[in-house]
């Protein structure tokens, strides 16, 4: 059974970074998509990134494009995103989310962060604020 550990969250002023990590548990990455979901305060769960982890292919919103990076590590068992620039807009809480896909959409289609419903495992989230 696949288990989403996210961590890296913090408190940070405008224009600093943070590093936010998601870690895989019972199961390596190959064939899911990894998505970056987050819920700001009174907002709905918005899609901020996702990796086709299998061939490192990736998507992001336009909201944190040039911004945010997201990437994975040599072993599929472990999502990155590393945020910088931050803005007071960026506070939330951050959820990863696996997103099992056939190996034709793995191979052959950009991953989907704006349909959190396709994904069926999620971690318990990781709070950032950016505040002055």
């Amino acid at each position: 059974q696949l288990r989403l550990v996210e961590s890296g969250g913090g408190s940070v002023q405008p224009g600093g970074s943070l590093r936010l990590s998601c870690a895989a548990s019972g199961d390596t990455l190959d064939y899911y998509y990894i998505g970056w979901f987050r819920r700001a305060p009174g907002k709905e769960r918005e899609g901020v990134s996702c990796i086709s982890t299998s061939v490192g292919s990736t998507n992001y919103a336009d909201s944190v494009k040039g911004r945010f990076t997201i990437s994975r590590d040599g072993a599929k068992t472990t999502v990155y995103l590393q945020m910088n620039n931050l803005e007071p807009e960026d506070t939330a809480v951050y959820y990863c989310a696996a997103d099992p896909r056939s190996r034709y959409e793995l191979l052959f289609r950009q991953c989907v962060f704006d349909r959190p419903a396709d994904y069926d495992v999620w971690g318990q989230g990781t709070q950032v604020t950016v505040s002055s």
